[in-house]
């Protein structure tokens, strides 16, 4: 099964989280990343993401495959939304389970900023005073 996917519509967490439950799990930890009203000083109006959908899942799967190996870790997951967003919506969620709760926590940060600078995902954001930027990393 993947451990990296790209999706163009809102998604559950429930199923990501339940894919990381395992009997040698006794910590789970998790990142939810979401659109927010403002960024660099100006306020967002909402958002567009885009990929390179077959390099950014690759890339994201090797991400993954690396934290199982660095961290002392069962399993981990994340997906990455693609496409329009509004603000409040999420827009990445990264899980970790592990026997401990140390490792589980180091490993979604160290995931989501590995993510973040090396996966070709860019976004596009509307300003309030009418404006644009792209933005990479995500």
């Amino acid at each position: 099964m993947k451990r990296f996917a790209l999706s163009d519509a809102a998604f559950d967490v429930a199923p990501l989280r339940q894919r990381l439950l395992s009997p040698r799990a006794g910590a789970f930890a998790s990142f939810e990343g979401w659109v927010r009203d403002h960024h660099g000083g100006r306020g967002v109006l909402g958002l567009r993401y885009e990929a390179y959908a077959a390099l950014a899942e690759a890339e994201g799967e090797r991400i993954l495959a690396e934290a199982v190996q660095r961290f002392d870790i069962v399993d981990a997951a994340c997906l990455h939304r693609t496409g329009e967003l509004a603000i409040g919506e999420l827009a990445v969620w990264v899980g970790a389970s592990a026997a401990h709760r140390g490792p589980a926590f180091d490993a979604c940060r160290w995931i989501i900023d590995e993510v973040k600078s090396r996966v070709p995902i860019w976004k596009h954001e509307r300003y309030a005073g009418g404006d644009a930027e792209w933005l990479h990393p995500s």
